[in-house]
């Protein structure tokens, strides 16, 4: 495993774990926390919207992936905090 860490450190490779796969972008549910990938030419699933421009989390637990944990968009695209326990 140190072999691994090791090597990618030195070839410049990232550890962090993409939010969406090649090919594909993060989309948020509207009026929750959920998230999802659609594929890159595509709208979004119905119940999903674009992250707003800025705000898009890139890597899993990554300053915007957290953000996304306690906000979302409202149906008028509106970010707006989510209750707790929803």
């Amino acid at each position: 495993m140190a072999c691994v860490a090791a090597a990618a450190v030195l070839t410049g490779c990232s550890m962090e774990e993409a939010t969406c796969g090649g090919g594909e972008y993060p989309v948020l549910s509207v009026g929750g926390t959920g998230s999802a990938c659609a594929p890159n030419g595509e709208e979004p699933p119905e119940g999903y919207t674009r992250y707003p421009e800025g705000k898009v989390p890139e890597h899993v637990g990554d300053k915007w992936d957290t953000y996304w944990q306690t906000h979302t968009v409202d149906e008028k695209g509106k970010i707006v905090e989510v209750p707790e326990g929803r």
